[in-house]
């Protein structure tokens, strides 16, 4: 569990620097050479510079709220962490994540999943989508490891939201 827990996040953190998302899987999977020169790999979705001035703040608020407890697991800095792997991920590294993985993914503001007043709260559907989403995710990458004709290493066999939403709430936008 724990390496599959370390997959996932490392799926999702990847959006951070760079990401299979930009292209289908097909090609990733296939690649015999391993990964493409990274002047080659697609870069991570870019959101307009008011949303990420907007998360940026939101990130470094919370960074000044959970000072010195960066490396604590989530689930004892942050209310209502419900994913497990996300309950052992440090605080810190759960920011970024946030940050850099999903409100980029879907080009959204810290907002559109969370309540400005209560981060914690459930109240948002799009919060409520986003863990099924992960979930979905989750099971995803558990699968991609498991197979075994594929040319590509187990550890480049991972999806991420960008995967599919590319920078857009709907996956359906990003294609078009």
């Amino acid at each position: 569990m724990r390496n599959a827990a370390w997959r996932f996040q490392l799926s999702i953190g990847v959006v951070c620097a760079t990401t299979l998302g930009g292209q289908a899987l097909a090609p990733a999977v296939e690649r015999t050479a391993g990964r493409a020169p990274a002047s080659t790999r697609p870069t991570a979705p870019q959101l307009d510079p008011s949303t990420q001035d907007v998360n940026d703040r939101f990130v470094r608020e919370w960074s000044k709220r959970i000072e010195g407890r960066e490396e604590e697991p989530a689930a004892r800095v942050f209310e209502n962490i419900r994913l497990d792997w996300f309950k052992s991920t440090p605080a810190g590294q759960f920011l970024d994540i946030m940050n850099g993985g999903y409100a980029k993914a879907l080009g959204v503001r810290c907002t559109h999943c969370h309540a400005e007043q209560d981060f914690a709260s459930d109240e948002k559907r799009a919060k409520r989508a986003a863990r099924e989403m992960a979930t979905m995710h989750w099971d995803i990458n558990q699968q991609l490891a498991r197979m075994q004709n594929l040319r590509s290493s187990v550890d480049e066999r991972a999806i991420n939201c960008a995967t599919c939403h590319r920078g857009a709430i709907d996956p359906h936008e990003s294609q078009r």
